[in-house]
């Protein structure tokens, strides 16, 4: 079997109303997402997204005529390229959907099948009030979630701080809390400070009262050294890692023991092939391995998949922060029948069906597809 063909395209879906992230200092009002469509001598096809592609263009002859199982080399490829002009993960992505359904089986399990399920954590995206918080955590806790991601970004942390409390005495036991700092990297219009080590283990301290279950991003990503001065300072788990770009990079923060929580994520850095690695390495050194999800659902199942086949992955980010973050915007690409859903008991499952187990919405493609 030989890979024919490689598809890139581009969709846009407005948002209406607006996404108001509470790491992005600009309102979103549309939703960018690209498909990447691996076509084979057999009438087999594998889809990937997650990322944009940047800098793939060009490259395509270095992968046409090629066995889609050749894996390792073509993550080799993806790295070289990744190295000189930019993230084109989705590909990697793309192969193993292929390969999925070329042998009739699931990703994870082609991957090792250490477990078929994972509670799911409901990542939330804005600043509301308080008030708001806790009533949409009481929501979620009546949905199945069994934890979810508070994020952090008010002018005065002692505001955050409230949110926390205010969302703990709502549902008392009932969830898990995480928070997000976003202090690890900036969007580009975003200029205000970033944390130094002392902000961040004030705020940890705060947080040991409350029972957070992970304290994420409280400093820059490449400051390993205060990240494992703060890990030593806390009994808050420490998580980051989601917008690293490289292996080494996660060896050098496991290696130095900067993290308790690893959050690679394969859309972003290395794919399937590689986030597997990430995986391994991380978890060898006593890290968990729970992956940054943040892109759409394809890229959440692809994450998915990868920390059921090879993961010590306690809980899985599901991006999810109704009404401005629902998952029929995050999931828009897919047939409604194949967006990932929670159990009554907030499980995500694997399932049975080969590759990664979604449909394109053929409908919706016509509809949103950038020309």
């Amino acid at each position: 079997m030989k890979i024919t063909e490689i598809q890139i395209k581009h969709y846009l879906l407005p948002l209406d109303p607006p996404f108001k992230a509470a790491w992005d200092p600009e309102p979103r009002e549309k939703f960018p997402a690209t498909l990447v469509f691996v076509h084979t001598d057999e009438g087999f096809t594998g889809i990937g997204s997650g990322d944009l592609m940047t800098g793939f263009e060009g490259h395509e002859h270095l992968f046409i005529g090629r066995d889609p199982f050749d894996v390792e080399r073509h993550a080799q490829v993806l790295n070289n390229i990744d190295f000189h002009y930019g993230r084109s993960w989705p590909l990697d992505i793309a192969l193993w959907d292929l390969i999925g359904k070329i042998t009739a089986q699931p990703v994870y399990k082609l991957l090792g099948g250490k477990q078929d399920k994972v509670l799911a954590y409901a990542s939330t995206g804005e600043l509301v009030s308080k008030e708001e918080r806790a009533r949409r955590a009481e929501h979620l806790a009546q949905r199945g979630f069994k934890a979810m991601k508070i994020r952090f970004h008010h002018q005065d942390v002692r505001e955050d701080l409230a949110v926390v409390e205010e969302v703990r005495k709502a549902i008392g036991n009932k969830m898990e809390i995480m928070v997000d700092a976003n202090q690890g990297w900036k969007m580009p219009g975003d200029t205000e400070p970033t944390w130094d080590l002392k902000m961040a283990a004030q705020v940890a301290k705060e947080l040991e009262q409350l029972n957070v279950y992970w304290l994420e991003e409280p400093l820059p990503h490449d400051d390993l050294e205060n990240m494992v001065r703060l890990r030593n300072m806390t009994s808050v788990r420490v998580a980051g890692g989601e917008m690293n770009r490289r292996f080494h990079e996660f060896r050098e923060l496991s290696n130095a023991g900067a993290l308790d929580v690893y959050q690679p994520d394969v859309a972003l850095c290395g794919g399937i092939t590689f986030g597997r690695k990430i995986a391994d390495y991380v978890q060898a050194n006593g890290g968990v391995y729970s992956p940054h999800t943040w892109t759409n659902g394809i890229g959440v199942a692809a994450n998915l998949h990868t920390a059921l086949g090879v993961g010590n992955t306690a809980y899985l980010e599901f991006p999810y922060d109704p009404p401005a973050w629902s998952v029929e915007r995050r999931d828009f690409l897919q047939t409604s029948d194949t967006r990932l859903k929670l159990d009554q008991h907030g499980y995500l499952h694997g399932g049975n069906k080969p590759g990664l187990g979604f449909e394109i919405d053929e409908e919706v493609l016509k509809q949103y597809e950038i020309r």
